[in-house]
């Protein structure tokens, strides 16, 4: 393979010269560089260095190195500038979201170990302490850049698009008095200052909220200490900023819009908050605390559950702090005081040279002067198999045959008809669903309601411990039980993940099922922003196998075998196992063979290690994983054989596809699940299989078009690293997919066609 093209990796990087490129996609040129290069000036501790290499040796990627890899994809859709400025703010505060999550569960759950001297070893070989030094000096590095580049070449592009991130001295005298009116009609009122000394106890303060430090002197202790002011005359005291004020004010000229961030207001008019009290400082800081919390859960009748997830909510909320985010200009006076108060070391702090939160960019990107200036997605296309977008009667075009909606190429209507007609028709007699995340004023949920409220038999798991979503999830839950339904909130010690829905109708003759089985949650707002499949049937082989899971769920049933279904925690691993191992049989019988997986995350070590056995038996490994992936590719006498891709872009890549060769004839399976121990061992989960040809020849398509990509797509490599594809003949699936044909469909992957070399490898 010729790789006179190809640029030079990070200085870095020992173990990967070269590509290591599917020959199918020919590149030409790469773009590298995804995080700027480290400051030369700053000196690698010897403990670093050991860490380094520790992490280098190992056989596994580290699962939360590779989530700041994926940050850091995240943030090089920022860095383009192809994209318009409302497009780039909007991923600099998706990296931002991504950011206080990571700190929020996976620090979080660090900090649960260290805090209890329990003992932990990540995949990369490392322990505990030395693990979250490497961890924060990344997210550091992760910062700053991201700062830089939102000073640098984002905010400089404002003007030019009618906007202006303002300051006091920006704003006319009229303006001025507008927003001095604001403050003290609707501020004011709300702010409410803490003090911290002998006779106040240290204030519970919240997490993701921007709040004032005040460092005061009192006028009194100046009295007594002449000029010269000591510690002991100096309090702290803290001035939260409520979060249902908007993050800025917005005023709006003839030209341009002006932001003005709401904390330069409050800081302006802090002093009336401390009437005859000197402010030494004022420093503006914002916190992130432990968010990972398990649920105790219980047989017991009598310990009631959703009392348990309401309590542990509001433990989160005054979990201990994981990350300090403060301006440049601090009281180290104050921080210092921080820091012992929560037993945090001078490197959680994060030092931030511009505003503190990028998610605050939401209420720009959403601001009504700016409707239409990010980048328009395209009309939906029908699925194929159909006429129209618009379905008259979902009931009979499923009987017609089964039906591969691919999201958000494909609305999510049909689904909701599916609902919609089930709770209006006479003759249909039962709902069962589980529900995960569900969208705010859910019609999801408003078609259930209906449907209970009509008399029909409608069940409903709805798992309450969907993380972040707990409160919405039991507050719907509750809805739906007032209204007549069977809720289940949950099994004790799993998770239910799966995405299941059947209809169930009398036909007159016989009854027949209606069934939804997909990748992704029962939410029309995710369905428009994440890829995903869903597939619509009536097949019975798969209805009746929706109908035993059901049993499962809901009850005490324990079916020896479904035909088209693979379950966990029951035999998930064990099947999918089981097929890498029939393809590594087929290789050695001389017969065609190849795995392909498109998931989120790839962190189960069993799984990862027969992949690694399946690539030294030859068999070719193609995997394309949007987020984290904890295996390592193409490294000698390892993963010669194995690929890996993520693709990110304007879509959240969500499906979940498992493609095996099977000699020529395809299994080829779509669900909810990816490969993780969680998954396999600690939540309800389902993959199904696509038997119906078209489905199952789109899913494969799916596949192939995701391979051949060259717009969203990063090559990862042996040291955990990712580089940026770049092609002179440019495919990008986020477009390809609103005009597939059924001319474009294939029935098998080429895996002839993929190749992949290690040499010129050091």
């Amino acid at each position: 393979m010729d790789h006179s093209n190809k640029a030079v990796k990070h200085s870095d990087t020992k173990d990967s010269s070269t590509g290591n490129l599917l020959s199918l996609l020919k590149p030409k040129n790469w773009k590298i560089n995804l995080v700027a290069p480290r400051d030369s000036s700053r000196k690698v501790e010897k403990a670093m260095q050991k860490s380094k290499d520790i992490i280098a040796k190992s056989k596994f990627i580290s699962r939360d190195l590779s989530w700041l890899k994926f940050d850091e994809r995240v943030l090089d859709q920022a860095r383009d500038s192809q994209r318009t400025l409302f497009d780039r703010l909007k991923f600099l505060a998706i990296t931002a979201s991504n950011l206080d999550e990571f700190f929020t569960i996976r620090i979080g759950s660090l900090y649960n170990y260290i805090d209890f001297g329990k003992e932990r070893t990540d995949y990369s070989g490392l322990r505990e302490i030395p693990f979250k030094q490497t961890l924060i000096a990344a997210a550091q590095e992760f910062s700053q850049e991201k700062h830089r580049l939102f000073v640098e070449e984002i905010l400089p592009l404002f003007p030019e698009n009618g906007l202006l991130m303002a300051n006091l001295d920006d704003l006319t005298s009229e303006e001025m008095q507008e927003v001095e009116t604001y403050f003290h009609r609707t501020i004011y009122p709300m702010l409410t200052p803490m003090v911290f000394d002998h006779t106040h106890t240290f204030p519970s303060l919240l997490a993701k909220t921007l709040i004032f430090g005040v460092v005061t002197v009192g006028t009194s202790d100046k009295k007594n200490h002449g000029k010269h002011k000591s510690e002991k005359d100096k309090k702290i005291s803290f001035v939260q900023i409520p979060l249902n004020l908007a993050r800025f004010y917005v005023i709006e000229r003839d030209d341009k819009v002006l932001f003005l961030p709401i904390e330069q207001l409050i800081r302006h008019h802090l002093q009336v908050l401390y009437r005859n009290v000197e402010i030494e400082s004022t420093t503006l800081f914002r916190i992130t605390r432990n968010g990972d919390f398990d649920v105790v859960e219980h047989e017991d009748a009598e310990i009631d559950f959703v009392d348990e997830i309401k309590k542990k909510i509001k433990d989160r909320r005054l979990g201990r702090v994981t990350r300090v985010e403060v301006e440049k200009e601090h009281s180290e006076f104050l921080l210092e005081e921080m820091l012992k108060r929560w037993s945090l070391e001078k490197s959680d702090i994060f030092i931030k040279s511009s505003i503190l939160d990028f998610t605050a960019f939401w209420q720009i990107v959403k601001h009504p002067d700016f409707k239409g200036k990010m980048a328009a997605n395209p009309p939906v296309v029908p699925a194929l198999g159909l006429k129209s977008v618009k379905i008259d009667d979902i009931f009979e075009t499923m009987k017609r045959g089964d039906i591969l909606l691919h999201h958000p190429y494909n609305n999510f209507d049909p689904v909701v008809q599916l609902l919609d007609q089930a709770a209006d028709d006479p003759h249909v007699l039962a709902i069962k669903i589980t529900l995960y995340r569900i969208s705010k004023n859910s019609r999801i949920s408003h078609a259930l309601l209906r449907a209970a409220e009509q008399g029909k038999h409608v069940s409903v798991l709805f798992e309450v411990k969907a993380r972040f979503d707990e409160e919405n999830n039991i507050r719907e839950a509750t809805k739906l039980q007032k209204a007549g339904c069977f809720v289940i909130y949950g099994i004790p010690g799993l998770k239910t993940h799966t995405k299941l829905l059947q209809v169930i109708r009398n036909e007159g003759n016989y009854v027949m099922s209606y069934a939804h089985l997909s990748s992704g949650n029962y939410n029309e707002d995710t369905a428009k922003l994440y890829t995903d499949i869903g597939l619509l049937t009536t097949d019975s082989r798969i209805t009746q196998d929706i109908s035993e899971f059901f049993n499962v769920i809901t009850g005490h049933s324990m079916p020896t075998h479904y035909e088209h279904l693979i379950t966990a925690p029951r035999d998930m691993r064990n099947r999918l196992l089981e097929m890498i191992r029939t393809e590594m049989e087929n290789h050695q019988n001389g017969l065609p063979s190849g795995i392909c997986l498109k998931i989120n995350s790839l962190q189960d070590t069993q799984t990862m290690e027969m992949l690694y056995e399946a690539s030294q038996a030859g068999v070719p490994v193609l995997l394309i994983v949007r987020g984290i992936c904890c295996l390592r590719p193409q490294r000698k006498g390892l993963s010669e054989n194995i690929y890996i891709k993520s693709i990110v872009g304007n879509y959240l890549e969500h499906t979940r596809i498992f493609y095996f060769h099977n000699a020529g004839e395809p299994k080829v399976y779509g669900g909810s699940a990816d490969v993780m121990v969680r998954s396999f061992d600690r939540r309800i989960e389902s993959l199904f299989e696509l038997v119906n040809p078209r489905a199952k020849n789109m899913a494969i398509t799916i596949l192939l078009w995701n391979l051949r990509d060259t717009i969203n797509s990063y090559e990862m490599q042996e040291d955990g690293s990712y580089w940026k594809v770049e092609s002179n003949d440019p495919f990008n699936i986020h477009q390809a997919f609103y005009e597939i044909k059924e001319d474009d469909l294939v029935s098998q992957l080429p895996f002839d066609q993929f190749t992949v070399t290690l040499e010129g490898k050091i």
